[in-house]
């Protein structure tokens, strides 16, 4: 059971990754140094306290960006790789016990990918509004993304297997949305 607990604590920070990439870093940084959570042996540098700062500072720095139109156009450019990469991470901090193998198969397959998907769908939406508003609603959006991020690395953190699902249900709903847009438009 711990070991699929593990598994929705690190897909459900992966899910985060997709709103924020610093946000879920920062959180299991302080929360492995509270012991609330056991990273991985091979990822004990992210409750380290150079660690800890720099993902302060970045997340207050992400966090103002997504502030500003365009600007954070810009950055969802390179959170969009950023996203993906650190919810292979988190993923893979998270997990302990497993084989090697299955635990990065999943922090690719699974936390990779609902890291992109998120992070795809948030670009998507934050285009709409630029296109729609010129850029004049992106502040807000931007807010709703970070509130976000917030609120699933907490859940994730104390009730996992909720975040798990919420994930899915997130999931569920992005994929639909994408596939009628892809109708739409053809």
């Amino acid at each position: 059971m711990a070991a699929f607990l593990s598994v929705c604590l690190g897909i459900a920070l992966a899910a985060a990754c997709g709103f924020r990439v610093f946000v879920p870093f920062l959180a299991v940084s302080l929360a492995s140094r509270a012991g609330m959570i056991a990273l991985a042996p091979d990822f004990a540098w992210i409750a380290s306290d150079p660690a800890l700062v720099a993902f302060a500072v970045a997340t207050v720095l992400e966090l103002a960006a997504y502030q500003i139109p365009w600007i954070d156009n810009v950055l969802d450019m390179a959170a969009s790789p950023a996203a993906v990469i650190a919810g292979v991470v988190l993923t893979a901090s998270a997990i302990s016990g497993m084989d090697p193998t299955l635990r990065w198969g999943l922090a690719l397959v699974a936390g990779g990918g609902i890291a992109g998907l998120f992070q795809g769908a948030t670009a998507l939406a934050r285009i709409g509004s630029t296109v729609g508003t010129g850029g004049l609603a992106n502040p807000l959006i931007g807010l709703l993304e970070s509130g976000t991020a917030i609120a699933v690395v907490l859940i994730a953190l104390f009730l996992p297997l909720v975040a798990f699902a919420l994930v899915i249900a997130g999931t569920v709903y992005a994929v639909r949305r994408l596939r009628r847009r892809r109708v739409a438009a053809t």
